[in-house]
């Protein structure tokens, strides 16, 4: 037998029933994004219509609609107290297996929380559930074992009404141990709680439901010295509460029952059809037990009564229920269909990720592949453009050894000439016109004026190897060397002719390595690029010195090309990122069928 009972009285079901209205209207003022109100309020109209009416289907439906929700935000403490009341609901509905699954999900969500004062509260109260559920199912351990862990836990919490809700524990361990057969154990039970003796004055309808119960087990195990005494005192007491006339029903049968036993039937007839009075007014199981009763009290004729009236009561209640069942089912239904909907979205959206992360990862590692190709090819070409770089030094170094060598072996020629030459004509002939100069005679006259014109002479030939000294013959001969060198070799292997104009006025040894480098390699790309492209079969290339500005000049005959439209290849890029480094500049001129001209400027510093 369930613990808790309540009385509707018709004023305090329209009170319940405005409370619920106005909640239902608050939740149509909500925005649809305050997700959390929602779901509150949803679970607050399915609990009263659990507790204050007697509409199930809607409880379900609010307590289905607040799981939902509480569901997506993630509030799983929320969620097991949805789920709670559905699986009570399931109960009280007689659908004990949907009961315990959902019940077990509970418990599973409640074990990943925080075991605080709330949570372990909760917990008592589905450990509860599962005590009913089980006892129903006639599988009486499992309902013990839940019922004491139930009790454990509500001993151990803070919890308000505690000695109350401690009590239900105990008594629903008893109504097991009762149903079990259990009388023993189940009569200890009762009279633990019977001996507070508060308990009637601060409990009556907890009192008399416990006497009820005792006094039945007496019954049960035929301990009769006490009845029917403890049945009228537990009687007495439930009618002197009137919110609780509800309770008096199952007291009357058992007082009905217990006259019948002992052939009294009058009492027996008074307590049946009170019992049936009374139970008229919920039109549930409790009527159909009194409709049992009479028809087995009562005489022939009126038992055929009693029992089509069970017959036709209990045809309406299983349909009543399976009408709820159905309700049920659909809404499950539904709602296994919205979760496989959830999980099938949930799958999409996964997939979606996976593929989204594969696609970034691939597009980032292929972005990192080019990249890494594309700096090991820049790379490459700088190493190898710093070997001809160093070739091309090396050439200018070695130019620069063979000039040093020449002015060495030309000093030489030069000191030679002076000493061996223009010295020993001086020291003979100062040695002749000290010999001559005492003597003014014609002949000596005449001599020395041989001498003078002697000594002239040699004055010409010292200016001579002065102004050879002063001049660098070699000088800005070794870049241009180069340049000539280059020139001959690459012609003749691209079959082209060449003319080679260079100003005499460029001091090529102030001009820093770096920026002949970078004319050389330029002269080079250019030269590759006439081959490659333009069909020529002259180039003409011209040094010149415009305002401290070496100006390079480079032309052919070729087929020649649009130079807006013409793509920017490696060879044009590399040869603006040398005159760029130099701080040069860099004009390209070409007409289609006449040739093209690339003029190059480049600060001789």
């Amino acid at each position: 037998m369930i613990f808790f009972t309540w009385y509707y009285s018709f004023g305090q079901k329209n009170q319940n029933l405005y409370r619920i209205d106005s909640l239902k209207r608050t939740i149509l003022d909500l925005k649809p994004s305050d997700s959390s109100s929602i779901a509150d309020i949803n679970y607050s109209i399915g609990d009263l219509y659990r507790k204050k009416t007697r509409f199930t289907d809607s409880a379900f439906i609010y307590y289905y609609n607040a799981e939902k929700i509480y569901r997506q935000i993630g509030n799983n403490f929320k969620l097991a107290k949805a789920l709670y009341g559905i699986s009570v609901i399931l109960k009280n509905e007689k659908e004990f297996t949907e009961s315990e699954v959902i019940s077990v999900q509970i418990l599973t969500i409640l074990e990943s929380l925080e075991q605080n004062n709330a949570v372990l509260e909760l917990k008592s109260y589905v450990y509860n559930n599962l005590g009913i559920v089980f006892k129903e199912l006639d599988e009486f351990n499992e309902a013990v074992t839940y019922h004491k862990e139930s009790l454990k836990l509500k001993k151990k919490i803070d919890i308000k009404n505690k000695e109350l809700i401690v009590n239900s524990s105990i008594i629903n361990l008893a109504n097991t141990y009762k149903k079990a057969g259990k009388y023993k154990l189940a009569i200890s039970y009762y009279e633990q709680i019977l001996n507070n003796k508060n308990l009637i004055n601060k409990y009556p309808y907890v009192y008399s439901l416990v006497l009820d119960n005792y006094a039945h087990t007496l019954y049960l195990a035929e301990e009769l010295d006490e009845l029917p005494k403890l049945y009228i005192e537990a009687l007495r007491v439930s009618e002197s509460i009137s919110s609780q006339g509800y309770n008096s029903i199952i007291i009357n049968q058992h007082l009905a029952e217990y006259y019948h036993d002992h052939k009294n039937k009058d009492s027996a007839l008074y307590y049946g059809y009170k019992a049936k009075e009374i139970s008229e007014e919920y039109h549930n199981d409790d009527l159909l037990k009194s409709l049992v009763l009479l028809s087995k009290i009562e005489d022939d004729s009126m038992a055929l009564v009693h029992s089509h009236a069970y017959i036709k009561l209990n045809d309406s209640l299983q349909k009543n229920e399976r009408t709820i069942r159905d309700k049920f089912a659909r809404i499950r239904f539904e709602t296994q269909q919205i979760e496989q909907e959830n999980i099938r979205i949930a799958k999409e959206r996964m997939w979606l990720l996976i593929i989204s992360v594969v696609l970034i990862i691939s597009t980032f590692l292929l972005y990192m592949v080019i990249t890494q190709r594309n700096k090991n090819k820049e790379l490459k070409f700088i190493q190898k453009q710093q070997e001809t770089n160093e070739e091309i030094y090396n050439l200018m170094l070695s130019q620069n050894e063979s000039i040093e060598e020449a002015r060495t072996l030309e000093k030489k020629r030069i000191s030679e000439e002076l000493h061996d030459g223009v010295l020993g004509r001086l020291f003979g002939t100062r040695l002749n016109l000290d010999s001559l100069n005492m003597s003014n005679s014609e002949e000596a006259i005449k001599t020395r004026g041989q001498y003078i014109d002697e000594l002239k002479i040699i004055e010409q030939d010292i200016r001579k190897v002065s102004h050879e000294l002063n001049t660098d013959f070699v000088s800005g001969s070794g870049f241009i060397d180069i340049i000539k060198t280059f020139l001959e070799t690459q012609t003749a292997a691209y079959k082209l002719s060449y003319n080679l104009e260079h100003d005499d006025t460029i001091h090529w040894d102030e001009v820093p390595n770096k920026n002949k480098i970078h004319i050389y390699r330029i002269i080079q790309e250019a030269l590759h690029n006439i081959h490659k492209h333009a069909n020529a079969t002259e180039v003409n290339i011209s040094f010149k010195l415009k305002n401290n500005v070496i100006c390079l000049i480079m032309s052919d005959d070729g087929s020649g090309f649009d130079v807006n439209k013409a793509k920017s290849g490696i060879g044009r890029k590399n040869m603006n990122s040398r005159i760029s480094d130099i701080n040069g500049s860099i004009n390209i001129i070409s007409k289609k069928d006449v040739g093209t001209t690339v003029t190059i400027y480049a600060p001789i510093t």
